[in-house]
């Protein structure tokens, strides 16, 4: 069987496919599941007093602090980030390209999309902590670890004084972050360079939290669509969650549909009778190669109830389709809805060539070095796109196919499968054959006799004259004349 090449047939869009994990995979290099970094799981452990509910509110984590714990299906996300390029920052299916937007962000997270960059001054670590925290760890470097902010500020009584709500407040607005949407790969730490924003709660409200978890997130996915990786961190929550309302891909069943739910996410995490976690990356991988049209919802959010939706929230989801940049700290990504458009219930047609532009990596930012990423980001309201190019869709999926990745996973020959199939049931007769009957009463004999019997004559008529290595072609092509 003649298998077709993957792709992309012109690499003017996809430059760095020889370092992309769907390369090794091609070449029968398996990396295996992600480990997928995220610890909404241990987000109850922290109660909070009334008036740091209010503090949280202020700084725009009202929503956020609502997430409930979520088993994550990593062999989804994997699957999920084979198909990522960050080249475009998008997912490469085979009907086309779809992204998480900043819609999706919004409606899922129920973060703010519009606002201040999250960035700010250097500052030093320590005293940073020190003068927000009220205290720094003593092996402190720079981050701090989760278990340390729960152990210091997660007791704090109804009574305590102003200063000391602050620091619990900061210290927990810390630990929300770092166990979502800003959970980073080494497991169990988080940068104290958020600290710098939270200084006053109610400026910190006025940032685009949204926008810089999606920067986060995009990083995280280009950084494990990349050979040498093994894990993901992000909120992977948030990328599960997308998958759900886009996907008829592993996606679990509901109940009933929830009502006056919000933020959305909560549909997939209170309400669900069953998963399909028990789908492994090989099965997800296959189907994602093989997604039909039929198993994609472009317009997942149309019949949701937006009453519930707050007012700054829908007024912000015009910025869903701005050709922007995205800002967290030290990480500066590119927001390309122009090339999913469909998501936004417009036609698609061949999107503009991504303008060449190299990520910055610095452990701490500075404004001064993403000025050309801050303009874009303040010009947000002037980069909004419309489809007025109506190109038709096949001429759009003609281009798209040739500078795409087709297939991550090879296509089995029939010959394989022939030789998995009685490789199982040969093992099958192993496993009937070295079973003893003694001990089995009399009906119980009868009955594993007639099964042995049965799988004898079924090995016997039907694989006895199989292919075996070395001489599949000589054996095939006998089963093939006797046919």
């Amino acid at each position: 069987m003649t298998i077709a090449t993957p792709g992309p047939d012109d690499p003017l869009i996809l430059k760095e496919q020889d370092n992309h994990i769907s390369s090794d995979i091609w070449d029968g290099k398996e990396r295996g599941v992600l480990r997928c970094l995220e610890h909404t799981s241990i987000l109850e452990r922290w109660k909070l007093t009334g008036k740091q509910i209010e503090l949280v509110g202020k700084a725009g984590f009202g929503y956020l602090r609502l997430m409930p714990a979520v088993t994550l299906d990593c062999a989804l996300i994997s699957a999920l980030v084979e198909r990522w390029r960050k080249e475009t920052n998008t997912f490469h299916f085979s009907v086309g390209e779809m992204t998480i937007t900043l819609e999706d962000v919004a409606l899922l997270l129920g973060l703010s999309i519009d606002g201040k960059p999250v960035t700010d001054v250097d500052v030093d670590p320590k005293s940073l902590c020190e003068n927000l925290l009220g205290k720094a760890p003593t092996d402190f470097k720079g981050a701090v670890k989760l278990t340390w902010l729960k152990e210091v500020f997660s007791e704090c009584p109804e009574d305590a004084a102003i200063e000391q709500i602050e620091y619990s407040t900061r210290a927990y607005l810390l630990y929300l972050l770092g166990s979502t949407v800003f959970a980073s790969t080494s497991g169990n730490k988080v940068s104290v360079m958020y600290l710098s924003l939270f200084k006053d709660f109610d400026e910190a409200g006025k940032y685009a939290w949204g926008a810089a978890a999606l920067a986060f997130l995009y990083r995280a996915l280009g950084n494990a669509s990349l050979k040498s990786q093994r894990t993901i961190s992000g909120s992977l929550t948030l990328l599960q969650c997308w998958s759900y309302y886009h996907l008829n891909i592993g996606r679990p069943k509901l109940k009933k549909e929830p009502e006056n739910c919000f933020p959305f996410l909560l549909k997939w995490t209170e309400n669900r009778s069953g998963s399909r976690m028990g789908i492994n990356l090989p099965t997800y991988r296959k189907a994602l190669d093989s997604l039909h049209p039929s198993d994609v919802q472009w317009l997942p959010y149309k019949d949701m109830d937006f009453s519930v939706v707050p007012e700054d929230i829908k007024n912000s989801l015009v910025l869903r389709a701005s050709r922007t940049m995205l800002i967290c700290f030290d990480k500066a990504e590119r927001h390309l809805p122009d090339r999913c458009l469909r998501q936004f219930g417009l036609p698609q047609p061949i999107p503009k060539d991504v303008e060449d532009w190299k990520r910055k990596v610095s452990l701490m930012d500075n404004k001064e070095e993403l000025p050309s990423e801050l303009k874009e980001w303040s010009d947000r309201y002037e980069l909004i796109e419309n489809s007025i190019d109506s190109v038709g869709e096949s001429e759009y999926l003609q281009w798209y196919e040739k500078i795409t990745r087709k297939f991550v996973g090879r296509a089995e020959s029939w010959e394989s499968r022939f030789r998995q199939t009685i490789k199982a049931m040969h093992e099958v007769v192993k496993i009937v054959n070295s079973i003893s009957t003694n001990g089995m009463d009399r009906e119980d004999r009868k009955l594993f006799n007639n099964v042995k019997t049965m799988v004898h004559k079924s090995w016997t008529e039907k694989y006895a004259d199989s292919p075996s290595e070395g001489d599949s072609t000589k054996r095939t092509g006998k089963r093939k004349r006797e046919g």
